[in-house]
């Protein structure tokens, strides 16, 4: 990792952009790049940096805290990680590894002048394996966790989508998004009219696509392929076999992590609620947060059972 001298290389060619917008610089084994980022609110003791999921999503889809922070006193940051559409985008699969995300959090950490006394990290999805392993490497910089609607293991989240979601689809549905994985032909639009109404609104956001709000659709239609095929795989239901995601494994390292944590689960969600209801009794201070009615995307399906839990655990913080 970049020492926090050579962040400092770069602090003239910070960009400020109007409305709390800000590109940060990036220094990566292939070169030095832009990311967004986006400021709302001030609070000196309570500042929350937001991971999204994907890989290779971006930050939209959380503009649904825009109801809920700035009445709590909250200040957050919106955040594209490197590849996502408002940061920079550039075409090397060497970049998207872990690490080297890992790596990227912290020189935005730096960059946005977080620490102990104030920082919490809010991983979601893709964002919370981020937020899992940025904890690891790095926890003496972070004042609290939040691991929303993501297991610590790549491989019980593939099983419980093989032996749990699949079984409860539509079975002729599922042989033919199967074969359509299989055939490489996931850019087919009928992939698409078929996961739409048998699974993405079963277990993604439980709506009619149809109705989907703007942030979501914006987060969505917006993913780099680049780097979600690579790290999650073409397949949406569960991590392919090839992917580099496939054997991601943090369950036995959980009780390492030491700062409050909030995890949040859902009933219907991708993730299985009762490994997430685990992961927060084998961290040290762990506390979990469960979504009756809430997806994946709970944070809009069971909005206010999500909000009312995670702004009650950011003001209980210790100081």
């Amino acid at each position: 990792m970049a020492s926090e001298n050579s962040y400092l290389d770069y602090s003239s060619r910070n960009d400020r952009l109007s409305g709390g917008a800000r590109r940060i610089p990036i220094e990566t084994p292939a070169g030095s790049f832009y990311v967004w980022t986006k400021r709302v609110g001030n609070n000196p003791k309570l500042k929350v940096l937001l991971l999204h999921g994907g890989p290779g999503a971006n930050h939209a889809y959380f503009e649904a805290v825009d109801s809920y922070f700035p009445a709590s006193g909250i200040e957050y940051y919106y955040y594209d990680q490197l590849g996502s559409i408002f940061s920079d985008q550039p075409n090397e699969p060497s970049l998207w590894e872990i690490d080297r995300f890992v790596d990227e959090v912290e020189q935005v950490r730096y960059a946005l002048g977080l620490d102990r006394d104030n920082f919490v990290l809010l991983g979601h999805s893709w964002g919370g394996i981020l937020a899992i392993e940025y904890a690891l490497a790095h926890q003496d910089h972070l004042r609290g966790l939040v691991i929303s609607n993501m297991m610590a293991s790549a491989p019980a989240y593939t099983a419980y989508a093989e032996q749990v979601l699949m079984p409860q689809m539509d079975q002729d549905a599922l042989s033919e998004i199967k074969a359509i994985e299989a055939a490489g032909d996931i850019d087919n639009p009928r992939y698409m009219e078929l996961l739409i109404p048998h699974f993405y609104e079963y277990h993604t956001l439980r709506m009619p696509a149809a109705e989907w709000p703007d942030p979501v659709q914006r987060g969505f239609d917006h993913i780099n392929q680049q780097i979600y095929v690579s790290m999650q795989g073409p397949s949406e239901l569960g991590m392919s076999a090839d992917a580099k995601l496939a054997a991601w494994d943090r369950v036995n390292d959980l009780e390492k992590i030491m700062v409050p944590t909030l995890v949040i689960g859902a009933r219907y969600d991708t993730m299985d609620p009762a490994h997430m209801e685990m992961m927060s009794e084998r961290l040290p201070r762990g506390h979990y947060l469960y979504c009756p009615n809430g997806s994946h995307m709970a944070l809009y399906d069971d909005q206010q059972t999500y909000f009312a839990g995670l702004v009650d655990f950011l003001r209980q913080l210790p100081s």
